[in-house]
């Protein structure tokens, strides 16, 4: 049994399938107080602060915690999660043929150890249907996602190429994870 230090719901799908033991508590960490604009370092920086504020509430006694953050970057720019429909529109269309990377970074602790991994998965994306975009953005499912993207979603008839695990960009690289437990 583990505590997930997240509140999406993707994540906790992830350890679900995948037969991991958990409980579901995410925190209130202020993303907008990160500077860098670098995607690897912003990553990083998030699920820092995320697992501070849970690990200073929860501690790692009763059971380990997992906390994870995930960001897009495509052509060097950081994507973070869509502010409003104009703000995805242009993230996927940024995206749509280009190689987009989803980085995701997780810390894992329990008593007896702490494990910080980052990872990163790559596609190389055909170019977005107009009229998909379209259906996409009102249907609301590109709000909550980095980059505005869903891999296991609309994306998925766009992938050309991949280079890496799947659940490293739904946002927690559990076969690494599972190494561990």
């Amino acid at each position: 049994m583990l505590r997930l230090g997240s509140n999406s719901p993707t994540r906790a799908l992830i350890l679900k399938n995948f037969g991991i033991d958990f409980v579901q508590n995410g925190g209130n960490f202020d993303e907008d107080s990160i500077k860098t604009i670098d995607p690897k370092s912003f990553c990083y920086e998030a699920t820092k602060g995320k697992f501070n504020e849970l690990y200073n509430k929860y501690g790692v006694e009763d059971m380990p915690l997992l906390v994870a953050d995930s960001v897009v970057t495509c052509k060097g720019k950081l994507l973070r999660k869509a502010k409003d429909l104009d703000d995805a529109k242009a993230m996927l269309e940024l995206q749509s043929g280009n190689k987009t990377s989803v980085i995701t970074c997780m810390i894992y602790k329990s008593k007896f150890k702490e494990i910080i991994d980052i990872s990163i998965t790559s596609y190389e994306f055909t170019n977005f249907n107009k009229n998909h975009i379209n259906e996409y953005l009102n249907s609301g499912e590109c709000f909550g996602k980095a980059g505005a993207i869903m891999v296991e979603g609309f994306c998925k008839p766009y992938i050309k190429k991949v280079i890496g695990y799947e659940s490293t960009a739904m946002g927690l690289c559990v076969e690494k994870l599972k190494v561990f437990m």
